[in-house]
């Protein structure tokens, strides 16, 4: 019989229709993706697995290994079609057209993230902000409306949103969490100095700035 975790992985299966791949290959993914597109804007048509894996950081075993995941790529003694596989990439990672997002908590923080425009060009948007003093005066003004934490029920079902950026302070992350998820949202990407209790289901990513500067501290100083 399969354990927690593989029943996690059929559940999984099951539910979505697709193998699960491993969070750091996804990662990985990511950064092929990236890759991939600068190759694309100097104009290559084909990559070696040699030239994508060097130009990525990774053993050319390992991005094969990768790419195995969901399918086999490139033609022996010509590479990857770059345009093919970010395409294929694109596809898995869920980026190939424009994801919903909304941001809870506009605070500093909040305000620099719902403004900036790059998220777009990697397939996401933020369609709207939320906060618990939505009226509130700021000092910059924004394209997307900052509803009450009350609209934020209907406004995620409305629109399909399965994915936030959680940017409020420690205190009340766990209850902003909770009420995310029983609105619907499956990923958080989580800027509050907190770890989240959530359902296995759900994918919390975890952006902790000061933790980040602290090892940035710990080689510098060696």
């Amino acid at each position: 019989m399969p354990g927690r975790k593989g029943w996690l992985r059929f559940w999984r299966l099951k539910k979505t229709g697709r193998l699960v791949i491993p969070r750091k290959t996804i990662y990985r993914l990511s950064i092929y993706l990236r890759c991939l597109a600068r190759l694309r804007d100097n104009g290559l048509g084909t990559v070696s697995s040699e030239a994508l894996a060097q130009v990525a950081g990774v053993k050319p075993t390992q991005l094969r290994k990768d790419l195995a995941c969901f399918g086999t790529f490139g033609t022996r003694g010509l590479g990857y079609d770059v345009l093919a596989l970010s395409q294929r990439i694109a596809d898995e990672l869920g980026t190939s057209s424009l994801q919903p997002v909304i941001l809870v908590g506009v605070g500093n923080l909040g305000l620099a993230l719902v403004s900036y425009r790059g998220f777009e060009k990697e397939g996401f948007e933020i369609i709207a902000a939320f906060d618990a003093e939505p009226k509130r005066k700021r000092d910059k003004e924004i394209k997307q409306p900052i509803l009450g934490m009350e609209e934020l029920s209907q406004f995620v079902n409305e629109n399909g949103v399965k994915m936030a950026i959680l940017s409020v302070p420690a205190a009340s992350a766990q209850a902003v969490a909770n009420r995310l998820i029983e609105a619907g949202v499956m990923g958080i990407l989580n800027f509050s100095p907190i770890v989240l209790a959530v359902p296995e289901e759900v994918m919390v990513n975890n952006v902790n700035l000061a933790i980040e500067l602290e090892n940035l501290s710990y080689f510098i100083h060696g």
